[in-house]
């Protein structure tokens, strides 16, 4: 069998997209015969997790972004290319970039996934979702912003509205970020401006179920809405958005509607599926949930085609307990390991057991010694689960040295309660804050700046 392997040509394994799940795949398909050729349209791996503190101004993006090349350049069998895969042709094999076409004999696509609105695209460029580095840098841009425009308002009612931030979304994403905008204004700023309490700041966590962090047990829902509440933030369940338009955000909580006038609204409130998903469902008649997810087998392929494999969040993988297992790194990560166990396993000609995942708990971070910790057998809140989620984070993050910078960062952070990175860039005419006919103040829609690394 080895000497047949070593006479043909290398089993070529393309992975589009260098996310946790293309990433780990390739990490652990660095040995021939196997040859891989990653494609993402971005050269560096991202940290998703860690995105809030980007935008909130704890960290910089190079702390939380590894260049591709740098983490596979141990792995001699593997190419990197920089380029955005437009097509599929299963039939011949083929992956259609940008700039060229790319051969394959097993195609794993790992291209997650984006925000969801509903419907309301046009809601996009008024309350921005965190998904990428240009998102944690345009959000951190208007919250700063805000700050600054409150300081030269002389009107009352519209100091209000710039120092009201509305988060929309009750999950994971918008519980971190409502806790670090809260210590922002209650902590961090403080000190910093002459004519404005930054104290007097409303940040709104709106969420239209019952209760924040859905996917936790209730009782740790319950204490990070108190930890929320301590850090200053008003929680509103059972709120739904109607409308967002002219700076106003329209709720419907049962009978009741309002209206509340924010400078800064940001967007957690919903992901849909990457492009990639409906690519796979028009050449390979992959099947697509709801929100655009592929409908994959026990063992993360297509249906109809067994050398495609879909991974991460692009994947619905429900053949564990009939629900699709949640979009978060861990899930990611083992998918990637286990479709590259399998194609070696497939290759001599032996079988592989089908995909389990092994949930290892869930952390949420609430703020400055508080986090909530689901870890099944053990549920935990307040200083040690901050604890636990810190070490976690640092773990997983890729290379050393952004281990070494965030945990130096995190520590100056804790001791001074400053943050390091609170830095309003991009180009100058988007970066001004801007005064009309009336008098009224306005900051820019969206920054065409480059990306801060």
């Amino acid at each position: 069998m080895a000497d047949a392997l070593e006479n043909q040509s290398p089993h070529h394994v393309v992975i589009v997209g260098g996310g946790f799940g293309g990433l780990y795949a390739a990490q652990a398909l660095n040995r021939p015969p196997v040859k891989v050729t990653l494609v993402d349209k971005r050269n560096f791996h991202l940290f998703q997790p860690l995105l809030y503190q980007v935008a909130t101004g704890s960290l910089s993006p190079a702390d939380i972004s590894s260049p591709l090349r740098a983490v596979l350049s141990n792995n001699k069998n593997t190419k990197v290319l920089l380029a955005e895969v437009k097509d599929i042709d299963p039939e011949q094999r083929k992956v259609i970039m940008s700039s060229g076409e790319l051969s394959y004999d097993t195609l794993i696509v790992a291209t997650g996934v984006s925000h969801h609105y509903f419907g309301n695209d046009q809601w996009e460029m008024v309350a921005p979702g965190l998904k990428t580095i240009e998102n944690a840098l345009e959000i951190r841009r208007r919250i700063f912003l805000a700050f600054e425009a409150a300081e030269k308002e002389t009107n009352a009612e519209k100091r209000r509205a710039w120092l009201t931030f509305v988060i929309v979304g009750g999950g994971p994403t918008g519980v971190e970020l409502a806790g670090a905008i809260a210590e922002l204004a209650f902590s961090t700023l403080k000190k910093d401006f002459r004519d404005i309490d930054t104290t007097e700041a409303q940040i709104l966590l709106l969420e239209g179920t019952d209760r924040i962090l859905p996917p936790y047990p209730p009782e740790l829902s319950a204490k990070a809405e108190t930890s929320l509440n301590k850090l200053g933030v008003t929680v509103l369940t059972k709120t739904l958005v109607t409308n967002i338009s002219d700076n106003i955000v329209t709720t419907k909580q049962g009978d009741k509607i309002e209206q509340i006038l924010a400078r800064t609204i940001l967007w957690a409130a919903g992901i849909k599926a990457s492009g990639m998903g409906k690519i796979l469902a028009q050449r390979a008649n992959a099947e697509l949930d709801r929100v655009g997810r592929v409908v994959v087998e026990p063992d993360l392929s297509l249906p109809s085609y067994p050398n495609i494999f879909a991974i991460g969040d692009l994947a619905s993988f429900s053949h564990q307990d009939g629900k699709p297992l949640p979009g978060v790194a861990p899930v990611a990560m083992q998918e990637g390991e286990y479709v590259a166990k399998l194609i070696k396993k497939r290759l001599v000609g032996e079988t592989a057991p089908l995909f389990r995942y092994v949930d290892t708990g869930s952390l949420a971070v609430i703020g400055r010694n508080a986090a909530v910790v689901d870890l099944g057998y053990v549920k935990l809140s307040g200083f040690f689960a901050w604890l636990i989620w810190v070490f976690v984070h640092i773990y997983y993050l890729i290379e050393f040295d952004n281990k070494l910078v965030v945990m130096i960062q995190w520590a100056w952070n804790y001791f001074t309660r400053q943050r390091g990175a609170r830095l309003i860039t991009g180009d100058e005419s988007l970066g001004m804050i801007e005064v009309d006919a009336n008098g009224d103040y306005s900051v820019p829609a969206k920054s065409k700046s480059p990306v801060e690394v």
